[in-house]
């Protein structure tokens, strides 16, 4: 059996904690990159969906936005029935020309298939927060 001196438990801490640095700067380093990338593939489609169709200002979507989801892109009711940053149901999405779930859609495209309906059907689309 060996004993350990202070001196020497105190270095291996010392060496643990270099290690876990090293792997908390790694992961942040990853998350960072993901983070770009996601930004990048959005910047993409809002080059693509850029310009929204119809009178419907960015403001009042962002309104209704904020209301419906907290103008998250990605989430998904609790329910399960209503997806992305407007809280389209599946079948809504598709009238509109979405395909998929809304909530995998990028941000801008859900803009722009927001600004269709609400062109086409007005803010009753969103009985509460269209208001």
């Amino acid at each position: 059996m060996t004993s350990q001196t202070p001196v020497g438990v105190a270095f291996q801490i010392g060496e643990l904690v270099d290690h876990s640095r090293a792997e908390a700067a790694e992961k942040f380093a990853e998350k960072q990159q993901a983070g770009l990338e996601r930004h990048l593939a959005r910047q993409k489609q809002a080059e693509k969906f850029g310009d929204l169709p119809g009178s419907v200002s960015r403001e009042t979507l962002n309104a209704i936005a904020d209301c419906e989801s907290g103008g998250d892109p990605e989430i998904v009711s609790s329910s399960g029935l209503y997806y992305g940053k407007y809280q389209f149901s599946p079948d809504t999405w598709e009238s509109v020309g979405g395909k998929g779930l809304p909530s995998e859609a990028s941000e801008s495209e859900q803009d722009y298939r927001a600004a269709l309906l609400y062109e086409r059907s007005g803010p009753g689309q969103w009985p509460v927060c269209g208001q």
